[in-house]
């Protein structure tokens, strides 16, 4: 097919690479402009732009697609299809109509569950067994398209969002391909996403990362693996003159009582936090400014001493799945 791609992250790279290499001409890459970064603040290139120069593919990053101009530049491209994954612009309808298959989205979660944001840290976060991909045919709503193609993936009690895009986004990449030549063959149909069992998943924030040492500690847990590596998970340790922000790189259940926030030293020298069910076992642990460290080799460079008390962080409004 001749199609464009637009997509932006790095979760859309394998999509990208999957489809210059099963002989698609991909007509045109758009992908956001790009932005100061690092210390220097250089301009720094997003990952699908830096892709599409190594494949030599056309790149443009209009700030927006609204403009007539954009409508009439993506219209002259005369494309079989679009594909569309990690964007980060909203496409207006111009740009659904503008290809004879439309634009096709590959969306990290098994709809209808978690349309949306963040579906991949809302998956783990809500404890979810399982996530996958889903190849949809857009519409004007946020992710309401038809489904084309779906498959899914467990979720461990080991995997982070980290984990967990890696894997999404290599599976996207082959589903994509598969969805195409389906589309090509008629062997595949559009479904109409069931009304049952919508979920929203919702933006993150950095205030979500603090942890409430009154929730239960499975809950948290699974929020240290949900938010790892970004937005990070934290709490505010005391020290002398104050008290200083502490990042949880990784975390384990355990049995604790006590009053939430409470601080023990286990057996095996890893702090442990009372929680409002439980207790979680620090594993590894961060200082601003700091390397990462082994939570038992952290303890013997700052004194997070046992009956300690953590306090709760301020009341937060998060919002919650609908």
């Amino acid at each position: 097919m001749k199609i464009a791609f637009l997509g932006t992250s790095a979760f859309a790279v394998p999509a990208l690479a999957a489809l210059v290499e099963a002989g698609h001409d991909v007509a045109c890459v758009y992908t956001r402009a790009p932005k100061p970064a690092g210390r220097g603040q250089q301009e720094r290139k997003t990952p699908v732009h830096e892709l599409a120069d190594k494949l030599g593919l056309p790149v443009r990053t209009p700030r927006t697609l609204k403009s007539d101009e954009a409508a009439e530049a993506f219209k002259a491209l005369d494309l079989d299809a679009a594909v569309v994954v990690s964007y980060g612009h909203i496409l207006p309808k111009s740009f659904l109509d503008a290809p004879v298959l439309g634009c096709i989205n590959i969306h990290g979660s098994l709809l209808p569950r978690w349309r949306g944001a963040a579906p991949i840290h809302r998956a783990i976060l809500a404890g979810d067994a399982e996530t996958g991909v889903t190849i949809m045919r857009m519409d004007e709503g946020l992710d309401t398209g038809p489904m084309l193609l779906a498959e899914g993936t467990p979720i461990s009690a080991a995997d982070t969002a980290e984990t967990v895009h890696d894997r999404l986004a290599e599976l996207g990449g082959r589903l994509i391909v598969s969805t195409l030549d389906g589309l090509l063959r008629r062997s595949i149909e559009p479904v109409d996403q069931p009304m049952e069992g919508v979920t929203y998943a919702h933006k993150l924030g950095k205030e979500e990362g603090v942890l409430d040492w009154r929730r239960p500690a499975a809950e948290l847990e699974r929020k240290v693996r949900a938010f790892h590596p970004w937005p990070g998970t934290s709490f505010e340790a005391p020290k002398a003159g104050g008290v200083e922000r502490i990042k949880v790189l990784a975390a384990a259940l355990t049995l604790a009582g006590g009053t939430p926030g409470s601080v023990s030293i286990a057996r095996d020298g890893f702090p442990v936090v009372t929680c409002g069910i439980g207790g979680l076992k620090l594993l590894k642990l961060q200082r601003p400014g700091k390397s990462a460290q082994s939570a038992d080799a952290f303890l013997r460079g700052f004194a997070l001493e046992a009956g300690t008390v953590l306090q709760p962080p301020i009341a937060l409004t998060i919002p919650q799945p609908t």
